[in-house]
């Protein structure tokens, strides 16, 4: 019984996956997802400047390869990591994300971006808490040695412990909808 039910799930696994490659062969038949394409690709047009600078900062982390593109390896990679991965390797991902300038430390102000960001994304920028609120509430909480800065340990540690903190990191790369699109056109492609 256990082998029909392991059965299974690899083939759901494989049926999605294929859903994956026919939806990213479709809408990139070069194989190579651009920046530009990134954006048409999730419906992620017209944002302001610090929303763009954020998706932007998405697409470089998803390029593992750094080579100014998102091949179908480096898609599923990242699609898999946010959708199923375990919360450690989910926490390093959003740190890279967030530090922006690759100095291996998250500083208030690359947060704060972040959050404007993630809220002018999901169309909830008035929120009771404004954004610097926010972020100076989270430095307050988890950043330990007080140095202004997040380190990585801080970064998981804190966002374990703080859940408001998670919540937003959670929405930060909820992927629903995207999901819902491919599963949505599986019938069209």
């Amino acid at each position: 019984m256990g082998n029909s039910t392991g059965s299974t799930v690899d083939d759901l696994q494989a049926v999605e996956m294929h859903l994956w490659y026919k939806k990213f062969m479709t809408e990139c038949p070069s194989g190579q997802l651009t920046l530009h394409e990134f954006k048409q690709f999730f419906g992620l047009r017209g944002l302001d400047s610090e929303a763009d600078a954020y998706i932007e900062q998405m697409f470089r982390t998803f390029d593992m390869n750094k080579d100014g593109y998102i091949d179908f390896m480096e898609y599923v990679a990242a699609l898999s990591l946010v959708m199923r991965g375990k919360m450690e390797h989910k926490l390093r991902w959003y740190f890279k994300l967030y530090d922006v300038d690759g100095n291996g430390c998250i500083d208030r102000h690359e947060l704060l971006n972040i959050i404007k960001a993630i809220r002018a994304i999901n169309g909830n920028e008035n929120q009771e808490t404004s954004a610097e609120d926010f972020t100076n509430r989270v430095f307050d909480r988890i950043d330990i040695n007080g140095d202004g800065e997040l380190s990585l340990e801080e970064f998981v540690a804190g966002a374990r412990t703080d859940e408001d903190f998670m919540e937003v990191m959670m929405k930060s790369l909820d992927l629903t909808h995207i999901v819902a699109m491919i599963h949505n056109r599986r019938h069209s492609v």
